[in-house]
């Protein structure tokens, strides 16, 4: 699926990006272009088009976890299945607590997720990763949207502070004197505001917490770990889909959700007054910008990062995620080990990662990729 919007989301390298990868994803169905498929046991593709390495791979794999990245793993997934002969992957997008859940009862070979696991879950791991953990695997970034739907009002600007107030009932018409003051010459409504959150536990929640509680501490006052939504009144949706569907639908509502949604349903998107000289929009290329300052706070073959959600960097836009692929270091099925990693290795290549810009998502850093691509061979 292309996205694109007036704001432009065609990415371009930023310091260390790579924007090299082709992922075009979607869960079950044949590939648009045209890969010849290899034969079960893994040749590769024989087709300019496509150069995946099946390396074995065969039958099916399960996975579940974040919906932040359905519209990527989609994408990831028809390639590969066109590719590879005889093999499905099955991803449930549940939502990053459901996909750790799965994961760490054994019932998926890997999880994605918004967040890096957190100790307790690291713990809860080496049960079913025998000899081994679960470890965070970056494989896609982007901007995470403040979606909103506002008749007569195309631009909307807004800071940390007016973000936090309005998910937390603080802020609750649409021309409330700071929303006002950030938007001079904006004709805003004195209707309410109806903001939605995520029902269900996400890293999307968690990460957007995260922001607040870093650039707006003095409004934003609850747990930024917290995945399940933490603040009292709003309206609830199931999925990044369920909160755009609730914001395309309804007048004078806002939400949160990855960029892919927002492209996919036309929903206008805010623009962030970060304290650089102009607002920065939601787009690939300004989450790039953020996301290449991401330090590795992970050890060994753990590649969590640590992201910098206060940037004031000029055109770096701040409310980003990545997501992780959660897999086993050691330990992993036999059955299902070769299929995981040629998925996986396919998912972090170049070409795994190029089309991501066309999906509405930040391709992930080099330096970062590098490491995740000398990892994915070494899980046992």
């Amino acid at each position: 699926m292309k996205l694109s919007r007036k704001n432009g989301l065609r990415a371009s390298a930023i310091g260390a990006l790579v924007v090299s990868g082709a992922l075009v994803l979607s869960a079950c169905g044949s590939d648009d272009n045209a890969a010849t498929p290899a034969k079960e046991g893994g040749t590769k593709a024989s087709s300019a088009a496509s150069n995946i390495a099946c390396e074995g791979a065969k039958g099916q794999l399960l996975a579940a976890g974040s919906s932040a990245q359905k519209n990527a793993m989609d994408l990831w997934v028809k390639n590969f299945q066109a590719a590879c002969e005889g093999v499905e992957i099955n991803y449930q997008a549940i939502g990053s607590g459901g996909g750790i859940t799965k994961f760490n009862q054994g019932q998926v070979a890997f999880a994605g997720s918004d967040s890096a696991l957190k100790d307790e879950e690291v713990a809860e791991s080496q049960k079913i990763c025998k000899g081994g953990k679960g470890v965070n695997l970056p494989m896609v970034g982007g901007p995470i949207a403040i979606g909103y739907k506002l008749e007569g009002v195309d631009n909307l600007v807004l800071d940390a502070s007016t973000i936090a107030k309005i998910f937390d009932n603080k802020i609750t018409k649409w021309n409330d004197p700071a929303i006002a003051k950030l938007n001079p010459g904006a004709k805003l409504p004195d209707s309410t505001i109806q903001a939605f959150h995520r029902s269900d536990e996400s890293g999307t929640t968690q990460n957007l917490g995260k922001y607040l509680s870093t650039a707006a501490a003095a409004d934003w006052k609850h747990d930024p770990k917290s995945k399940s939504w933490p603040a009292q009144g709003g309206q609830a949706a199931n999925g990044s889909s369920g909160v755009a569907t609730a914001v395309k639908d309804a007048e004078g509502s806002i939400g949160y959700f990855e960029l892919s949604y927002a492209t996919a349903n036309k929903i206008s998107t805010v623009s962030i007054n970060t304290g650089a000289a102009a607002p920065v929009a939601a787009t690939s290329e300004n989450a790039s910008k953020a996301i290449a300052a991401a330090k590795v706070k992970g050890t060994g073959s753990d590649v969590a990062l640590s992201l910098d959600y206060a940037t004031k960097a000029e055109g770096a836009y701040p409310i980003v995620l990545v997501t992780y692929e959660i897999a086993c270091d050691k330990g992993n099925k036999a059955e299902t080990l070769p299929t995981l990693k040629a998925f996986l290795n396919y998912t972090v290549s170049e070409e795994g990662q190029k089309v991501l810009t066309d999906a509405g998502y930040a391709p992930l850093p080099a330096e970062i990729a590098a490491k995740v691509r000398a990892i994915v061979p070494t899980l046992s």
